[in-house]
């Protein structure tokens, strides 16, 4: 165990002593505060592929030290894990290293549970979504960096996740890595994921390309050299490199050319010339094409245009240049230093992104609006990814809405008593209107009343329909004795215009509803229906079972009011007419109310009447019926 934690140190260590020129002293305290926060928030912790937690976080670690990172991406990533565990909110970071260092590990969060946890979506799909959900590329190394670890981790995982950490590794993040330019981790990732998803093509090729050096021998370090000494003579101070096509490329080649031999490949074997400047490469492509015979279509010049991520480059290939074996073709690849550590480390390359603002959007938006996507894929599955936002509590747990929902839809999704008692949000620690639109990664807190306090205005703000139907519901049943009131009246004018019996306390006109029977509640729900105006009273009466109800005698109706029947208020003398939108002249039994107009009349309503709404309220004036037979007012 002293053993390991000497190596973890010795690793850290290292780190520091690489990145001190570009660190402050600051910085360097921020990092060291953060390894000692790691080792006391892991302890007893143990990674799913069977190291300890803090092991696993500083090898993780070791693969990011190539690419050079800043004080915040070396916090987060020996911290990534503090969610997972539980031990600290996001809150608790934001407050101990900064928004920055949050924002990097919710992040690493979100996309570590879309592409392991949450796999409903396409690998293309995913492909997109991790540069989508990546507003800081930092996120999107941290993701590449763990995998990369995970590789070298498959002999302690069961064959059935070692295979998919390894078909994720060819299909998902190889390709995310090259659409980034970060070549050299694209080729670390498929050099050990291919033998273990492919062992019979692995060792085919292997057996093949041992065929080849076995009939023609080591020849390109002899060919390199030569190179290097032709263009020294010509006054270019070059560095040539060889390789050879990484296995997994040149399976795919195979794969996509129908090819049978690995001889038929014309890039099967490179060298990459590495030159001073600019005019030096153009200058080295002559040169080189005057002891080599060019072939012909074979000439791509990416400096004059870069490919989408940014690589540049010249490419040609040759055919019998010095020390190469007849028939054999090579291509060589010519570029300045710069351009060759782009080649290498892509965006990575380039820390300015770091500092986020118009470089960094500039850039992320060209890695989205370019060949992010399989050319097969219709605009409308992009439509369909960008329906989905990820966010998170507070705790760190992961919540999957809709785009454009709002907090108050976040506030329901977590549960309907937290979105009916909502009061105030806080997005990123900030107060934030209930109506705001949230992004991938927000961090939402929702501060709720002791009781409900929900709005009908709400129904308008809310962008998924589950919580919209939960807030109808609650204010529905809230306002369910003034509906069934306001039914009844409605049903009972509509009972006496058909010269029918009012209502009885069991509601007995409604107990049966095409051919069913109804309990009292279900009774209540139609009476609700018609008091929100949903349904009208006459529309009921198809349905109901009318063999049985007894009619009103004619004989037992009160008159027919007349206008002389009505009293005003304070016996002011004042024309008087009933309203055609209520007619309480024939219902004489229902309450009502009058209205001044402007032309200095007195309209008669009933006191329920929907018109009166729109009515000011300083127009009423109080009336009520004498009836002459008996002489009473009502």
């Amino acid at each position: 165990m002293a053993t390991v934690a000497q190596s973890r140190r010795a690793i850290f260590q290292e780190l520091l002593a690489e990145r001190r020129a570009a660190w402050s002293d600051l910085a360097r305290t921020r990092v060291e505060r953060a390894y000692a926060d790691a080792e006391r928030l892991y302890a007893g912790q143990e990674h799913w592929m069977g190291e300890s937690m803090l092991e696993h976080c500083v090898a993780v670690l070791d693969v990011l030290r190539r690419f050079e990172p800043d004080d915040d991406t070396v916090i987060a990533c020996l911290l990534h894990h503090t969610l997972d565990q539980k031990q600290w909110t996001l809150g608790d970071i934001e407050q101990r290293y900064g928004p920055t260092v949050r924002s990097l590990i919710s992040g690493v969060y979100l996309l570590s549970y879309v592409t392991t946890k949450d796999r409903r979506m396409s690998v293309d799909h995913l492909r997109l979504l991790l540069v989508r959900m990546a507003e800081d590329i930092r996120v999107l190394l941290l993701i590449l960096c763990n995998r990369l670890h995970a590789l070298d981790r498959l002999e302690h995982v069961s064959p059935e996740e070692r295979r998919r950490l390894c078909s994720d590794a060819l299909t998902l993040f190889a390709p995310v890595s090259a659409r980034l330019g970060i070549y050299a981790m694209k080729h670390e990732l498929e050099a050990k994921a291919f033998p273990v998803l492919y062992p019979v093509n692995a060792q085919t090729i292997h057996e093949q390309l041992a065929e080849l050096h076995q009939c023609y021998g080591d020849f390109l370090p002899e060919t390199a050299a030569l190179l290097r000494h032709f263009l020294g003579e010509h006054a270019v101070q070059a560095e040539v490199m060889n390789r050879e096509k990484a296995p997994f490329s040149i399976f795919r080649k195979m794969q996509q050319k129908s090819m049978s031999s690995v001889e038929d490949l014309h890039d099967l074997f490179a060298l990459r010339v590495i030159v001073p400047s600019l005019d030096s490469c153009y200058q080295t492509l002559g040169l080189l094409h005057r002891i080599g015979y060019p072939m012909q279509n074979r000439f791509r010049d990416y400096i004059a245009f870069p490919k989408p991520n940014g690589y540049q480059s010249l490419h040609t290939t040759l055919a019998k240049l010095p020390g190469v074996p007849e028939g054999l073709f090579v291509e060589v690849q010519i570029r300045t230093q710069d351009m060759h550590r782009e080649s290498e480390f892509g965006v990575a390359a380039h820390w300015q992104y770091k500092q986020g603002g118009v470089a960094a959007h500039s850039m992320r938006r060209r890695l989205l609006d370019t060949t992010l996507l399989p050319r097969e894929e219709s605009h409308d599955d992009v439509a369909t990814l960008a329906d989905h936002i990820f966010v998170l509590t507070p705790k760190g747990d992961i919540i999957e809405l809709p785009e454009g929902a709002t907090p108050l839809d976040f506030a329901f999704h977590v549960h309907t008593n937290v979105g009916l008692a909502f009061r105030a949000c806080k997005v990123n620690g900030a107060i934030a209107p209930m109506d705001h639109p949230l992004e991938n990664g927000d961090v939402v807190e929702i501060l709720k009343n002791k009781e409900p306090r929900p709005s009908p205005k709400w129904i308008a703000l809310l962008k998924t329909a589950s919580a919209r139907a939960r807030l109808k519901r609650y204010l529905a049943a809230q306002q369910r004795p003034t509906y069934i009131a306001i039914g009844k009246e409605f049903l009972n004018d509509e009972l006496l215009r058909r010269h029918l019996l009012p209502l009885d306390r069991d509601y007995s006109i409604l107990a049966s509803f095409d051919g069913e029977s109804l309990s009292l509640t279900e009774r209540e729900d139609l009476l609700v229906k018609l008091g929100q105006g949903s349904q009208s009273a006459s529309s009921l009466f198809p349905h109901l079972a009318m063999q049985g109800i007894a009619e009103e005698a004619p004989e037992k109706r009160g008159p027919r009011l007349q206008a002389g029947t009505i009293r005003l208020e304070d016996n002011v003398r004042m024309p008087v007419q009933f309203a055609r939108c209520c007619k309480p002249e024939e219902h004489p039994s229902l309450p009502i109310t009058g209205i001044v107009t402007r032309g200095g009349e007195v309209r008669v309503h009933c006191a329920l009447c929907k018109m009166l709404k729109k009515v000011n309220p300083e127009r009423r004036i109080m009336v009520w019926r004498e009836r002459e037979d008996f002489g009473v007012r009502t």
